[in-house]
C-alpha cells in the first residue's frame, strides 16, 4: 500500500505557501506607501487582482480541466509561487523605477498559483484513502489560517526589528515556504484524480439549483471570512483607537489564530457540518453586529476575534456539502466552488470599501458622528463594519438549504 504522508505534508506546504500569498501584499502596504509613493488605490489593486487571477483560474478550470494535466499541474503550483515571490522581491532592485510593475507581474503569478492549489487540492486530499475524508479537507484548510498568524508575527518582527527598507528580504525568506513544498511534490507518488477527458455533461450540472446554491453559500461564506480579514487591523486602528502594531497583531492575527483553531477542532472533533455551518453563520453575523455597535475596544477586539472561529468552516465546510452532492462531479465542481468562493472575497471587502466611503461624503454621517463623539471616518468605518453583516446573514437560508438533503 502507497503511503501518502509526503504527499499530504506537500500539500499542507503549499496551503502555507498560500498565506503567503494572501497577506504578504496587505501587510507592506504602509512600507510601499512610505517607500515608493504608490497611492492607497493602487496598493488595493494588487489584493483585487490577486482574487480575479484566482476567479480566472477557477473558471478555465470549471470548463476546460480536461486541457491540463491534474498530476503536473499540482506539481508546478508551488514552483509558480517561487516565481512570482521572486519576481515580487528583486524587480525593485534591478528596476527602481518601475516597482509598481513588478509588484503586479509578480502578484498576478502567484495568485494563479492560488487559483490552481485551491481548486485541486481538495480532490487532491479527497483521493487518498482516508476513514475520515472530512477531516483531512478540514486539517489542510487549517494550515492556511495558522500560516497567516505565522506571516503576521514573523512579518510584523521583521519589519520592526530589521526595518521596513529592507522588506524584499522578507520576501525571499519566504521563499523557503514554495521551495520545500515543490521538494516534496516532485519527490512522492499521487493518487489518480477524476478529471473529465472533455468537458460533457458539465451543462447538465448547471442546470442542477442545487450547485448554485453551493456556489451562493460559499459566496456568502467566503465573502463573511475576507470581510474581516481584509479590514479588521484598519478597523481597530482608525474606529476602535488601537495602535497600528497592535492592530496587525491582536486584530488580523487573533482573527486568524481563531479561524486556524475552528479548523483544527473540526479536525480533531468535528461531526454534522450543516449543524456547523448553520451556527456559524448566525454566530457570524451576531459578531459583525457586535463589533459594529461597541465602542469598547477590548469588546470589538473580541468580536473580531471572534468572527474568525464562527466563519472557520463557511469555506471548507460548503465544499464538503458540494462534494457530498455531486460526488461524481470531479475537478469541475472544485472550480465552480472556488469561484464562487474567490467571487465573495472579491466583492465582499471593494463593497465595505466603497460604502465607507461613501458615508464619510454624506452630511448626515458627520451630524451623527458629532452628536456621538465619534469622528466621520469612525463612524464611516463602523457603518461599514455594520454592512459587512449582511454577508452572513444571508449566507443562513443557503447554508441551511445545501446542508438539508445531505
Amino acid at each position: 500500500m502507497i503511503n501518502y504522508n509526503r504527499l499530504k505534508w506537500a500539500s499542507y506546504t503549499a496551503n502555507l505557501s498560500m498565506s503567503v500569498v494572501a497577506c504578504l501584499s496587505p501587510l507592506l502596504f504602509v512600507t510601499f506607501r512610505t517607500l515608493y509613493g504608490i497611492s492607497f488605490t493602487k496598493l488595493g489593486l494588487l489584493v483585487l487582482i490577486n482574487f480575479l487571477t484566482q476567479l480566472g483560474i477557477d473558471l478555465m478550470l470549471s470548463f476546460i480541466p480536461h486541457k491540463f494535466n491534474i498530476k503536473k499541474t499540482v506539481r508546478f503550483i508551488p514552483v509558480l509561487v517561487t516565481i512570482g515571490l521572486l519576481i515580487y522581491a528583486v524587480f525593485p532592485f534591478v528596476f527602481p523605477n518601475h516597482v509598481y510593475t513588478g509588484l503586479l507581474i509578480g502578484t498576478i503569478i502567484f495568485s494563479a498559483s492560488s487559483g490552481f492549489n485551491e481548486v485541486l487540492a481538495n480532490p487532491l486530499i479527497l483521493s487518498i484513502p482516508s476513514d475520515n475524508p472530512d477531516k483531512e479537507i478540514s486539517k489542510l484548510h487549517s494550515v492556511y489560517p495558522w500560516g497567516i498568524v505565522g506571516v503576521i508575527i514573523l512579518g510584523t518582527a521583521f519589519l520592526f526589528g530589521i526595518g521596513s527598507e529592507n522588506w524584499q528580504w522578507l520576501a525571499i525568506m519566504f521563499l523557503l515556504i514554495p521551495i520545500t513544498s515543490t521538494a516534496l511534490f516532485f519527490s512522492t507518488d499521487m493518487p489518480e484524480i477524476e478529471t473529465p477527458e472533455r468537458a460533457s455533461g458539465i451543462a447538465d450540472l448547471l442546470k442542477n439549483k442545487m450547485l448554485w446554491l453551493c456556489v451562493i453559500a460559499i459566496f456568502f461564506g467566503g465573502a463573511a471570512e475576507m470581510v474581516m480579514t481584509q479590514w479588521c487591523s484598519a478597523y481597530l486602528e482608525k474606529s476602535m483607537g488601537l495602535p497600528k502594531i497592535l492592530g496587525d497583531l491582536l486584530g488580523m492575527a487573533l482573527f486568524a489564530l481563531f479561524l486556524g483553531l475552528g479548523r483544527t477542532l473540526y479536525t480533531a472533533r468535528g461531526k454534522n457540518i450543516g449543524r456547523v455551518l448553520i451556527l456559524g453563520s448566525v454566530g457570524a453575523f451576531l459578531c459583525y453586529i457586535t463589533a459594529a455597535l461597541t465602542n469598547i475596544a477590548i469588546i470589538g477586539l473580541l468580536a473580531c476575534a471572534f468572527t474568525g472561529f464562527c466563519v472557520s468552516m463557511l469555506w471548507p465546510g460548503s465544499i464538503l456539502a458540494s462534494s457530498e452532492h455531486f460526488k461524481n462531479g470531479g475537478v469541475f465542481i472544485f472550480a465552480m466552488m472556488a469561484s464562487g468562493g474567490d467571487l465573495g472575497a472579491a466583492l465582499g471587502p471593494q463593497l465595505l470599501g466603497s460604502i465607507t466611503d461613501k458615508a464619510m461624503t454624506l452630511p448626515v454621517v458627520a451630524q451623527y458622528a458629532e452628536q456621538l463623539s465619534m469622528t466621520v471616518e469612525q463612524l464611516s468605518m463602523k457603518i461599514g463594519i455594520l454592512s459587512g453583516a449582511i454577508f452572513p446573514l444571508l449566507a443562513i437560508p443557503f447554508m441551511i438549504a445545501i446542508t438539508k438533503k445531505k
